[in-house]
C-alpha cells in the first residue's frame, strides 16, 4: 500500500460526467477515499485540464462558475503539486525513453519527480511501472482501492 497517489484528469472528470455512471460511481468512490485518507495529489496540469473537459467536454458541461468552485475545492482539499521546467524536461525524456505522449509524459514525470509512487488514470497500460511509478486503471474490473492505498 502507498500514502500518495497522483490523480489523472480523467479521474476527476468522469466524477462529473452523468454520461458514464458507472465511471462516475467509481470516480467519485475513488476521490472521496484519496480525499478522506489524505493520500490524493493532483498537479496544476490536472488541474488545468479537469476544467476545459468540465466545461467544454462532457455531455452536460459545467458553467465556468461551478468549475471554478470545483477546482477551488480541490485546491483548498488537497496536495497539489505544481508544473515545473524540471517536469517538463522529465516528461520530454519520457516521451524520447518510454515513448509516451507528452501530456502523459507529463503526469509520469510530475509523480516520479515527487516520489509519488502510484498514479490512477486509465490512459496507461495496465499495471504498467516505469522507473518506479506504476500506472493503476481505477475503473478496471478487477480494480480493489484498499490494495492501494492506506487509511
Amino acid at each position: 500500500m502507498n500514502d500518495r497517489v497522483l490523480v489523472d484528469t480523467n479521474v476527476l472528470v468522469y466524477a462529473y460526467d452523468r454520461a458514464e455512471p458507472e465511471k462516475q460511481r467509481r470516480a467519485l468512490e475513488v476521490l472521496d477515499y484519496l480525499a478522506v485518507s489524505g493520500a490524493g495529489v493532483i498537479s496544476t496540469q490536472v488541474l488545468a485540464e479537469f476544467f476545459v473537459a468540465i466545461t467544454r467536454k462532457i455531455a452536460a458541461p459545467l458553467s465556468a462558475i461551478e468549475a471554478y468552485d470545483r477546482m477551488k475545492n480541490y485546491l483548498q482539499s488537497w496536495t497539489v503539486v505544481d508544473l515545473t521546467g524540471m517536469v517538463v524536461l522529465e516528461a520530454a525524456r519520457g516521451v524520447r525513453d518510454h515513448q509516451f505522449n507528452f501530456w502523459d509524459a507529463q503526469i509520469w514525470a510530475t509523480a516520479r519527480l515527487n516520489q509519488i509512487p502510484i498514479i490512477f488514470s486509465e490512459d496507461f497500460n495496465v499495471g504498467q511501472v516505469t522507473e518506479g511509478v506504476r500506472c493503476v486503471n481505477p475503473f478496471a474490473e478487477d480494480f480493489r482501492l484498499e490494495d492501494w492505498v492506506g487509511r
